[in-house]
Order: structure tokens, then C-alpha cells, then sequence
């Protein structure tokens, strides 16, 4: 499956993203930068349809065959919208034969917040939270990690997958989640890319939406 990535470089990457109250698609060829295509739209009453009519918008169906590489956030954020775009991914993913890549939300925003946290010591953790309405927490453990190839690149382990706790009792530091709808998207475009090369196209099948406070989990 490597070669047949490698073939397949020059085509564009597709990113699918929502937060507690918006959901967007990024689109990047080549791995360049300039070449980023964003899309962001708030909720409205009929995710589920729209969703399908919005995309076809952004993206056509040519180009969509030519994707080399998918990911999608899968949480925690809004569940509904969760379960919506990686449902929405998993298809693609399954009909045009491509690989496809999930990060957790905390994941995509751990670097902006230890960027703006003036967090840069080499194997320092922390934590990103969410605080529920009524008693406890979401929360992920994340961990500064040395970039040999690439001194200036900022990189970051995720540790513990968001999940539920009644306290967060932790001397390492702690930070709220805030969703940012560009720079998310554009930081999963960066981590799908930085993958590319180690998926493979069965990967949609374990691609699951995250829900901590779910009675299975």
C-alpha cells in the first residue's frame, strides 16, 4: 500500500472537522500550504442532510476521487455532529478506496493552545479539559515530544485519549478546550499529511466517534 500512496502523492488531502457548534472541510494538494481550500458552517437544523449538499459544493466529484488521504475529528465535541462527519468519512473512505486517519479533537488543538501556553520543554505533559454541564470532565493527557528531522516543528503525543473523570487531580498543568474552526482544520490537514505514508485503506474500519460519557465506553 506504500508504493501505491507514493503514486499517488500529487493528490489532495481531505480533512472533516466539527465542534460543539460548527462543522468545516479542509482541503490541501500537494502538501502545500497555499493550496488550502477551507470550508466552516455553523449548525443548522438538518446537519444530515446539508452535510452531504455542503460538501458536494466545496468539492467536486472528480476531485474527490482523486484524494490520496482522508481524516476526520472524532470528538469530543458535539456527538451528533461527531457521529454524523465520521459516518459521512468512513464511506467516502470505503467507496473510493483511501485511507483514512481520525485524531481526537483535544489532539488537533494541543498544539495551538502549547504554542499559546508558551509550552515548549521537550517531554513536558498536560492536560486539555472540558468541563460537563452537570459533574465531571473530559479530559487528555498530552506530551511534548522532540522532532530531530525537523528542530523548529512543534511535536505532540497524545497520551491518554479524551475520556471521562469526576476530578482532574494532576500536578501537570491543565488548559480548557477551545475550539478554533481555521487553525483545527488546517492542523488536521498538517497531521493527516504527516501520516500519510502509515495508513492503509482498511483504516476507516476502526474509525469510531469519540463519546466519553457514553454508558459503553
Amino acid at each position: 500500500m506504500t508504493n501505491n500512496l507514493k503514486t499517488r502523492e500529487n493528490y489532495p488531502t481531505l480533512a472533516i472537522h466539527s465542534t460543539d457548534n460548527s462543522f468545516g472541510f479542509g482541503y490541501r494538494k500537494n502538501n502545500n500550504l497555499e493550496s488550502d481550500g477551507l470550508f466552516i458552517k455553523k449548525f443548522d437544523n438538518n446537519l444530515c442532510n446539508n452535510l452531504i449538499y455542503d460538501l458536494n459544493k466545496f468539492i467536486s466529484k472528480e476531485n474527490l476521487q482523486k484524494i490520496n488521504k482522508l481524516s476526520v475529528s472524532i470528538g469530543p465535541a458535539n456527538f451528533n455532529a461527531s457521529r454524523l462527519i465520521v459516518v459521512l468519512a468512513r464511506t467516502i473512505s470505503q467507496q473510493i478506496n483511501c485511507p483514512l486517519d481520525s485524531f481526537s479533537s483535544f489532539e488537533i488543538m494541543a498544539k495551538r493552545i502549547a504554542l499559546k501556553k508558551n509550552i515548549f520543554t521537550n517531554k513536558k505533559s498536560f492536560w486539555i479539559y472540558k468541563k460537563l454541564k452537570r459533574k465531571g470532565f473530559i479530559a487528555g493527557k498530552y506530551e511534548i515530544c522532540p522532532n530531530k528531522k525537523e528542530s523548529s516543528y512543534l511535536e505532540i503525543r497524545e497520551t491518554v485519549l479524551p475520556k471521562f473523570f469526576k476530578e482532574i487531580e494532576s500536578k501537570e498543568p491543565s488548559f480548557e478546550a477551545t475550539y478554533e474552526d481555521k487553525e483545527d482544520l488546517k492542523e488536521l490537514l498538517d497531521l493527516s499529511n504527516k501520516k500519510l505514508l502509515n495508513s492503509n485503506v482498511d483504516s476507516w474500519e476502526k474509525v469510531l466517534p469519540l463519546y466519553p460519557i457514553s454508558p459503553i465506553n
